[in-house]
């Protein structure tokens, strides 16, 4: 599509986050479209780097994830622009000018989410309490480890453990590692 309209030009194409940073350092392009579903480090993650390593790139983030939290996320990250692969092709080359104009675009059927879906607000309806309690469980720490670093009482750790367990449909410890690895709340390293 951008090769068809006047006024652009495709410098490159990248496979993978890591080619995509390579070609950008190589290319300077105007802006990066990224697709947020590529092999190698998460695309939403590179955001920040990419940004800052190449400042006059701008970055419009392309998925199929009409997700508030993620789009914020990609946002406070330094994406110019936030679109669904399902909008319209107009849509997608006014993001595409619009970044590259410095400013910012975000696919208007997901302002109103983004608008009602407070700051800090997580998927699967988790409050921030119960995302750091789950944190903490996924990084092996008991509920008495957790209730000390937190500031909170053992009963109150256990009440948020059980909440948690029961918005997500989860029984087992091993199963609230791998959603908060899934989810990217800890890293496959053990780091928060």
């Amino acid at each position: 599509m951008l090769e068809r309209t006047p006024g652009f030009e495709v410098v490159a194409e990248a496979g993978d986050v890591e080619t995509a940073r390579r070609y950008v350092g190589g290319h300077h392009p105007d802006v990066l479209v990224l697709d947020t579903h590529m092999p190698g480090t998460p695309s939403v993650d590179a955001i920040g780097m990419l940004r800052e390593t190449y400042p006059q790139t701008q970055i419009v983030v392309l998925t199929m994830e009409e997700d508030p939290v993620l789009a914020r996320r990609a946002l406070t990250l330094g994406a110019s622009g936030y679109i669904l692969k399902g909008s319209a092709g107009e849509e997608f080359l006014e993001a595409v000018r619009r970044a590259a104009a410095g400013q910012r675009y975000l696919t208007p059927r997901l302002g109103a989410r983004m608008a009602a879906a407070p700051a800090g607000a997580h998927p699967d309806g988790l409050s921030e309490r119960e995302v750091d309690v789950l944190r903490l469980i996924a990084l092996g720490h008991t509920n008495g480890e957790i209730g000390e670093q937190l500031f909170l009482s053992v009963r109150t750790v256990e009440t948020h453990r059980a909440r948690l367990q029961h918005k997500l449909g989860l029984s087992t410890r091993a199963e609230l590692v791998r959603y908060a690895l899934e989810r990217e709340l800890i890293k496959a390293g053990g780091a928060a």
